[in-house]
């Protein structure tokens, strides 16, 4: 097994005709290596086609930035409430607290493990009733790329004149009744990291509802500069607009795309013809035809009765980097334990795995369950927490062939003792 390659979870790979570097190549020959150029517009313009709903697009520097601005533009301040999934990445509830709002966690529903609609509208009256106001707006998040009940959703914010912001994320590409995620509500989220559908190496864009919406955004994403013949600032802006090189890569990633969408979901077949014989392992797929899901990464659960190899030695030693990359920036624990973590089996087979070369995750551990918000409004229903402690990602980006895929069931089969 030592000499087999690495399997990574998620790694976007370039366009195999060099679009990629032909767009770059022209942004350093023209000189465009700043936060503005053709590339820019080029990217945002196939992102709009792609998108469709005749919505706008601006990029920029992160996904967290896009989520950063579409709070500002929904107009929402410090001390306001924010109601936002708590079964996601910490990207989806920092930018709340960076505006000095407080983010109001709501737990997920069973069959696509996103934003519970019917605890979605007991919070929203419940922090009427405790504030005497309705949260400023409501932050779904297309978890793993499975779509999120967007049409009750939409219909709860509508109901209360609550805005959404789609969370579209992990989700590029996904589908709810054939539109795309990201352009129901007032705005959408997409990131382009290294690990995502395409990749700009580094970035994101907001999807937004007209053209005076997307200036608005353009304007607060390069300073919030005034129109005068120096620079005078009224607003608070930032430093968030996408480099012409960078979208130059999104560019060339944009003739990808469709190829990409199609090896997920076929990866995603497999695993469930695969693993569909497996006692105690299940693979989390759509519930219905509605839902078609970009499967960005694939994702089972192991039941806690399954019993792995090297399961007494989950969790005996304290790991030197954070699963997932971050290794180097991260804070040393004393401990290898936390009160909410995955199963045993479920970090046992994580090791297994990656004693294999074979890259897999634990879920997103729930924001409710985060240190760092447990003083924060909670309504939970134990839906996210109980799938953390049983849940596992499974490679599926590009690099991941279908060899990849049987080498890696096989693995999985071989830990179970």
């Amino acid at each position: 097994m030592s000499d087999r390659k690495r399997i990574y979870l998620c790694l976007a790979h370039m366009s195999e005709n060099g679009m990629e570097q032909k767009y770059v190549k022209e942004a350093f020959d023209t000189n465009w290596v700043v936060p503005l150029g053709p590339n820019v517009n080029g990217f945002e313009a196939d992102l709009e086609q792609f998108v469709g709903q005749d919505k706008k697009v601006v990029a920029l520097s992160s996904g967290t930035a896009a989520v950063h601005l579409a709070l500002i533009a929904c107009g929402v301040k410090p001390g306001d409430e924010v109601i936002v999934q708590s079964f996601t990445f910490c990207a989806s509830s920092h930018p709340i607290t960076y505006l000095g709002a407080i983010p109001v966690f709501i737990d997920s529903e069973k069959d696509t493990w996103n934003m519970d609609p019917d605890l979605l509208e007991e919070a929203i009256l419940d922090r009427k009733a405790k504030t005497g106001k309705y949260p400023k707006a409501i932050v779904p998040v297309a978890l793993y790329g499975m779509p999120y009940n967007i049409k009750r959703i939409m219909e709860i914010g509508e109901k209360y004149g609550i805005p959404v912001i789609e969370d579209a994320a992990e989700g590029f590409g996904s589908r709810f009744n054939g539109q795309v995620l990201g352009t129901f509500g007032e705005y959408g989220i997409l990131s382009f990291n290294g690990n995502k559908m395409i990749t700009t190496s580094g970035g994101g864009a907001l999807i937004c509802p007209n053209k005076e919406a997307a200036s608005t955004i353009m304007w607060y994403a390069t300073q919030a500069r005034e129109a005068y013949p120096y620079y005078q600032h009224e607003a608070i802006g930032y430093n968030y607009r996408m480099s012409n090189v960078c979208a130059g890569i999104g560019r060339g990633q944009m003739t990808v795309v469709e190829a990409h969408l199609r090896h997920h979901k076929h990866v995603q077949r497999m695993y469930e013809e695969l693993l569909k014989d497996v006692d105690g392992i299940t693979m989390m797929k759509a519930p219905s035809d509605n839902y078609d899901a970009n499967y960005w990464l694939c994702t089972m659960r192991l039941d806690p009765e399954v019993r792995i190899k090297g399961q007494e030695n989950a969790y005996k030693n304290v790991i030197t980097g954070a699963v997932g990359g971050a290794a180097g920036v991260i804070h040393a624990v004393d401990s290898a334990t936390t009160d909410c973590q995955p199963n045993d089996n479920v970090e046992a087979l994580r090791l297994f795995l990656d004693a294999a070369q074979i890259e897999a995750r634990p879920l997103w551990k729930p924001m409710h369950k985060q240190p760092v918000y447990k003083n924060n409004p909670a309504y939970v229903n134990g839906v996210s927490e109980s799938m953390f402690k049983v849940g596992m990602c499974l490679p599926a980006g590009p690099y991941v062939s279908d060899e990849d895929v049987h080498y890696i069931v096989e693995c999985i089969k071989d830990s179970i003792q």
